[in-house]
């Protein structure tokens, strides 16, 4: 695994579960389009899973 990863908020949160807009504010997303850097660790890696139709995940 890479030490970072570099995420972008692709779809918008408009009708996604609550679960899944708080994760995507957790992950420090709130535009479409914004891209976030993010230490490569389990936690990160579940956050990712669960919101993985909104983002695009690219390893650095």
């Amino acid at each position: 695994m890479a030490n970072k990863l570099r995420i972008t908020l692709k779809k918008s949160t408009i009708g996604a579960k609550p679960q899944h807009r708080k994760t995507i504010q957790a992950l420090g997303l709130k535009k479409l389009q914004q891209t976030v850097e993010k230490p490569d660790n389990p936690p990160i890696r579940g956050m990712i899973e669960k919101v993985k139709h909104l983002i695009e995940v690219e390893e650095i």
